[in-house]
């Protein structure tokens, strides 16, 4: 029995850093009493420190238990946890313990995740970039952005048109929007896939109307087009709009997954491993996806460790599609936190296939970067952006 001794939860950054997204970084690390170490990552954007004091708590409900015993060691936490299907602080700390948990099987056994789930079916995966437009309000700026990207091997890449817009969009916003797109798609030619980022925060009106300016320069998906939440609306757009729809990073349960699969509301279903409930919530979630035809395409918006995470559950993914990357635009600490993370080349992300995670983390950095605050707070700029893009020319 590999007995749980301790979990933590530790808020990682550097003090004042302003990154293009998620300047903090919310760590667990799982010790066991034979001394066996694994490692999760969750979201932190404006709720790391609750998020923290809900991993204490689970903590508590783990400490003595079989590190080995995953899904009885993640229905203990839902059976105490009365409101863990509408918590999203919940069950992101419970998605970065159970990560975790994987990590130390993994270790356990000698081998790396994807082979505890049946093995992997690919030994790399295609991924897209984001985080690459900082800064960007310029159509300019965008094109010769989206141009580096590329040269870097990219073949596809996502980003946010919109600068201010909220809610509905008027025509000076629907013609920035396509200036930007229009000088993407100019910048970097017709075979790379270009991916539109709504960010969930248009009602249906102004989503169709988006849709229709943007429809000649073919993107791949569009991200969230409306506010998630507005099924309704959601409806409205698919019955008027033939572009492809992505979503999904918000949904932390499967069962929340069938209000959009049952109607044929989305192409791409965009599981978070940190927000979902962890890797073995999130392969049940892709195998309902794919009854329904509908493809995977795994969102990680934050750093290094789920980064590893979910490279494990894609390479194991019958309908994967797609990942999301922010990985050459982190900062440097993110980058240092963990060793053995290959680099994306040729708009591809290799598999690790070492045990667990397939990564180490480099615990003294661990250390240093412990911080004691929270997201910084910008009243100008929403967290959810990509910092510098909250605006118009």
């Amino acid at each position: 029995m590999s007995a749980i001794s301790s979990v933590e939860g530790f808020i990682i950054g550097r003090a004042g850093a302003q990154e293009k997204w998620a300047s903090l970084m919310v760590v667990v690390r799982v010790t066991t009493k034979d001394g066996q170490v694994g490692y999760g990552e969750t979201v932190s954007s404006n709720r790391a420190k609750a998020v923290v004091e809900i991993i204490k708590r689970i903590g508590v409900a783990l400490k003595g238990r079989d590190a080995l015993n995953i899904q009885a060691n993640w229905r203990l936490w839902y059976l105490h946890d009365f409101n863990l299907s509408v918590s999203l602080e919940s069950a992101g700390a419970l998605s970065a313990v159970e990560m975790a948990l994987w990590d130390i099987a993994g270790r356990h056994f000698g081998a790396p995740v994807y082979r505890l789930l049946g093995g992997a079916l690919r030994d790399r995966v295609r991924v897209y970039a984001n985080g690459w437009y900082g800064g960007c309000v310029e159509a300019q700026c965008f094109a010769e952005r989206a141009k580096a990207v590329a040269s870097m091997g990219y073949t596809a890449l996502k980003f946010d048109p919109f600068g201010k817009y909220f809610d509905q969009i008027d025509e000076r916003g629907l013609r920035e929007a396509e200036e930007r797109v229009k000088a993407v798609r100019e910048a970097v030619g017709d075979d790379v896939d270009i991916l539109i980022e709504h960010h969930g925060r248009f009602d249906a009106n102004a989503a169709i109307a988006i849709a229709k300016r943007l429809e000649p320069y073919n993107p791949y998906f569009m991200e969230e087009p409306v506010h998630p939440e507005n099924v309704e609306g959601l409806r409205r757009y698919r019955q008027l709009v033939r572009l492809r729809v992505a979503l999904g990073e918000r949904i932390i349960r499967r069962d929340w997954a069938l209000v959009y699969l049952r109607e044929g509301l989305l192409d791409e279903l965009q599981l978070d491993v940190g927000r979902i409930g962890g890797i073995l919530e999130a392969f049940r979630t892709a195998a309902v996806a794919e009854s329904f035809g509908v493809m995977a395409s795994p969102h990680n918006a934050n750093g290094p460790l789920l980064h590893a995470a979910t490279l494990q559950l894609d390479s194991v993914l019958p309908n994967f599609d797609l990942q999301e990357s922010f990985y050459d635009f982190w900062p440097q600490w993110k980058r240092d936190l963990v060793i053995g993370l290959p680099p994306i080349e040729g708009g591809y992300a290799k598999v690790p296939n070492r045990p667990g995670l397939g990564v180490e983390v480099n615990e003294r950095l661990l250390e240093e970067l412990v911080y004691a605050g929270e997201e910084p707070f910008d009243p100008n700029e929403p967290s959810w952006v990509v910092r510098g893009t909250w605006g118009s020319p």
